[in-house]
C-alpha cells in the first residue's frame, strides 16, 4: 500500500489532540477513524476528507480538489484535495477542521 509517510504524520499530528482516533490501512493508504467514523484518509500525494455533502459543490471549487470516484460512481460528502491544495498550512487546516466538523454532525454508522 501506497502513501506519503510525511503527509500521514501531518495528519496524525493535526488529530493528536483527539481522544478518540484511530488508523486503519484502507482505500490505498491510511485512514484515520475519529469516533469510530471515517475521516481522512492519506494516500501517496493526496488526502481524502469526508465532509458535509451540503458543501461539496463549494469545496470542489478550491485548488487540486475532486470529487471521489470509485467505481464509476461520484462519492457524495468526499473529497480529495492533491498536495498542491494543502501545502500551505492555513490550506491544510482549513480541510481537516472541515472534515472534523463534519465528523462530529455524523451518528455513527452513517454513509
Amino acid at each position: 500500500m501506497a502513501y506519503n509517510e510525511k503527509l500521514t504524520e501531518k495528519v496524525r499530528t493535526a488529530l493528536s489532540s483527539i481522544p478518540e482516533v484511530e488508523e486503519k490501512r484502507m482505500f490505498s493508504g491510511i485512514t484515520f477513524m475519529v469516533n469510530g467514523k471515517m475521516c481522512i484518509s492519506v494516500g501517496d500525494d493526496r488526502i481524502m476528507c469526508r465532509i458535509d455533502p451540503a458543501i461539496q459543490n463549494d469545496a470542489l471549487k478550491k485548488t487540486a480538489v475532486r470529487p471521489v470516484i470509485m467505481k464509476g460512481r461520484e462519492y457524495k460528502g468526499y473529497v480529495y484535495i492533491g498536495e498542491e491544495g494543502i501545502n500551505v498550512k492555513e490550506d491544510f487546516d482549513y480541510w481537516i477542521k472541515l472534515a472534523l466538523d463534519f465528523n462530529r454532525k455524523m451518528v455513527v454508522g452513517s454513509r
